[in-house]
Formats: structure tokens, sequence, C-alpha cells
């Protein structure tokens, strides 16, 4: 299963939506490599890419809210800590155990799931919020 940006993950800001579509390509790239046998490969690099992406494109969002005066800020950003917890332990465990079958496994389920998830709950929430304090 890849994951597609469909309409209902779009969040209509253009900078969000596009660090949403990079984050997505990189889950993608590691499912698409899982599917050729070589996720094993692919999985460091991923991870290495994810973790730091995440924390750049997070911190767009939270200032885009701070701007905006997103009302929810605070919780927003707890979701955010914890997400980047996630993705952090994935790598730690990404270093002690070498890449597995079962940490693809995770990849796809607690940060690609996480992320949509995420995008159609609150994020979606966010750019409302933004759109309408134009």
């Amino acid at each position: 299963m890849t994951y597609q940006v469909t309409t209902d993950l779009l969040t209509g800001n253009m900078i969000i939506d596009n660090e949403h579509r990079q984050l997505f390509e990189a889950i993608n790239a590691l499912l698409d490599a899982c599917a050729r046998g070589q996720g094993r490969d692919k999985l460091t690099q991923t991870m290495n890419f994810l973790e730091s992406y995440i924390a750049q494109h997070f911190r767009h969002e939270e200032q885009l809210q701070a701007q905006t005066k997103y009302p929810d800020a605070i919780r927003h950003k707890r979701l955010h800590e914890g997400y980047k917890q996630v993705v952090s332990e994935i790598c730690q465990e990404l270093k002690r155990t070498g890449p597995t079958v079962e940490l693809v496994g995770k990849v796809n389920t607690n940060v690609g799931g996480w992320l949509v998830t995420h995008i159609k709950r609150e994020d979606a929430k966010v750019a409302a919020h933004i759109k309408n304090s134009k």
C-alpha cells in the first residue's frame, strides 16, 4: 500500500501540502523498496530523512500557528512532540537492531498511518484557521 495525497489530505496551504507530499514520498519510496526486496537497505536512509524533515516541517507548521494565533497551538505542538518521540524511538531501535521487517512495519503504521490521521483531524483545523484569519 502506498500513500496517495488525496483531496482529503490537502490543507489548502501550499507550504504545508508540499511538505506533506515530501513525507509521503519518502515513506512510499521505502514501501516500494520493500516490494522489491530492498526495504532493509532503504530503511536507514528513510528514517534519517524523516527524523530531520519532520522536525523542520513541524517548525513551519508551528510558526504558521503562532503567526495566525491558532487557539489550539499548545495541544497541537504536544501532538508533534509525541510524533517526533515515536520517530526517534524507531531510529534508536534501528541503531540497536539494524534494519528489520518489523521496523519497516512500524514506519508504515506509526509514521505513515499517524501522518494521515493527523492531517485529516488536526492539520485540517489549522488550515481552516489560517484561511479564516486572512
